[in-house]
């Protein structure tokens, strides 16, 4: 079993190479204000330069109108849209009907009920499990909080689906065979501070994780 591996909230051109030299399949860019690794339109394509052709790109975005998607789209050129706030089935559509860019939805899971939530999104190309955020939280996700990994295994899923949410280079092996997650997701994980990731993080959770994937 192969472990695709996402690294978010790559904000430094420093921490893009880190990425590639490890040999992550994903990297992700964050457009959201209240982030501590929110890019400006022009670092965020500078950097997307950089990754383009040697990751997927992804670019995170909350609960987003249509002409900062516009923006993004045709400045970022993004291979993937991150939906991570509160959008509806309906306004995934829209969104993917208006810019044909596929669509990977975050959803947060507390305990297996939660699941039923993705049926709903099969415009999604992708979709992303994650902790619910600390009460009061200012932003959905990068808190590094995890949940039961469990409740994932063995779910009836139709979609490619990443385990995000608490995951860090000690315990993304053990949350693999937890959860049965083929492809994973960390922010936080990697970083020495908020925003601030660490190369040397980057390289050690895509280690563990192929890994995993080579027992």
């Amino acid at each position: 079993m192969s472990i695709i591996v996402k690294i978010c909230g790559i904000n430094s051109a420093a921490a893009a190479d880190a990425v590639m030299r490890a040999g992550a399949d994903f990297g992700g860019l964050a457009f959201f204000a209240k982030s501590p690794r929110n890019l400006t339109l022009a670092s965020g394509a500078a950097l997307a330069t950089r990754m383009r052709g040697r990751l997927k790109l992804a670019a995170l975005v909350v609960d987003a109108d249509d002409e900062t998607l516009g923006r993004i789209a045709a400045e970022v050129k993004p291979d993937f849209f991150q939906l991570h706030g509160k959008e509806t089935p309906s306004r995934a559509a829209e969104i993917f009907a208006r810019f044909q860019i596929p669509l990977i939805k975050a959803l947060p899971v507390a305990e297996a009920a939660d699941l039923s939530r993705a049926a709903a999104y099969d415009m999604a190309e992708m979709l992303l499990f994650d902790a619910h955020p600390p009460q009061n939280a200012a932003r959905p996700g990068g808190h590094g909080v995890a949940f039961d990994w469990q409740v994932l295994n063995g779910a009836n899923l139709n979609k490619p689906w990443f385990l995000a949410g608490g995951l860090n280079p000690e315990n993304v092996a053990r949350a693999i065979a937890a959860s049965g997650a083929q492809m994973v997701d960390v922010s936080s994980g990697v970083e020495s501070a908020p925003g601030v990731k660490s190369e040397s993080l980057i390289g050690d959770f895509v280690a563990a994780a192929h890994q995993k994937a080579a027992a």
